[in-house]
């Protein structure tokens, strides 16, 4: 499957991000309490007429640069499937910090339709340490379950120092054309922050592959970053309950996304 057949139009994408998962040093809530919140999300995604959603592990801190513990997985992977059995919505699961192998196995297992992987190429400074892409593996990995996942990556991805100096718009080509990207996700330093267009315009302007912000965007900006985009990742303070950036969704100001980008 191709990004234009899973995503006939510009995408618009929420994110269910979940409490502490079991395990994790905050973790406080039972598998059962975990998946009703999943769904709450879902639904509140759904009915403000989003395309997708992302089902992300961020309460999960401190987060482990890759190889989480099987319990993880198997939460991920009984929460995502649960979702996907549940909306209309395109499923994606993205898991942190960069465990795109055991994301891709969780999506095709559980018929969620594509990931995104923070590191695909390249090699990057971040505060679990250096992570280094994992582009081989996940091809292979594609190979041998034959999955339609797609996979979406990031390019200079926020939290993060690229290690070599390579400008973004020849990044975002090795990431497409060697790294075996489905589509190119561009964002700012740091979650809350947007990149700024001349940085989208470069990415555009070096590949065909689609190109999709994924942080930054408030209501404010989300017009803009949509005409300028082949999709949106939103899930920042101004669509969280009480602006509590990893919190519940404010299912009234997606819905206020989706008119001011589709009216």
């Amino acid at each position: 499957m191709k990004f234009k057949q899973l995503f006939p139009g510009k995408p618009l994408i929420g994110m269910i991000h979940m409490p502490p998962l079991p395990g994790a040093p905050d973790s406080k809530m039972s598998m059962k309490q975990l998946t009703e919140f999943a769904l709450s999300e879902a639904d509140k995604l759904e009915e403000a007429g989003l395309d997708a959603c992302i089902v992300e592990n961020v309460g999960d801190t401190p987060l482990f640069k890759e190889n989480l513990p099987p319990y993880t997985v198997a939460a991920m992977a009984t929460v995502t499937k649960a979702v996907v059995g549940h909306t209309k919505m395109k499923v994606g699961v993205n898991m942190l910090r960069n465990a795109c192998e055991e994301a891709l196995s969780v999506a095709h297992v559980a018929g969620a339709h594509f990931i995104r992987c923070n590191v695909l190429i390249g090699a990057y400074a971040t505060d679990q340490g250096i992570i280094e892409g994992c582009a081989a593996r996940v091809a292979r990995l594609k190979k041998e379950l034959s999955s339609g996942v797609l996979v979406f990556g990031d390019v200079h991805v926020k939290h993060a120092y690229p290690i070599f100096n390579v400008e973004i718009e020849y990044a975002a080509q090795d990431l497409a054309e060697r790294g075996g990207a489905d589509a190119v996700i561009v964002s700012g330093a740091r979650s809350p922050v947007p990149p700024s267009f001349e940085r989208v315009k470069k990415v555009k302007d070096a590949i065909s592959k689609p190109v999709l912000i994924g942080s930054g965007i408030s209501l404010a900006n989300v017009k803009q970053f949509y005409q300028r985009s082949d999709g949106l990742i939103i899930g920042e303070p101004d669509f969280k309950v009480g602006g509590v950036w990893g919190g519940p969704s404010d299912g009234n100001a997606y819905e206020r996304a989706v008119r001011t980008c589709r009216p």
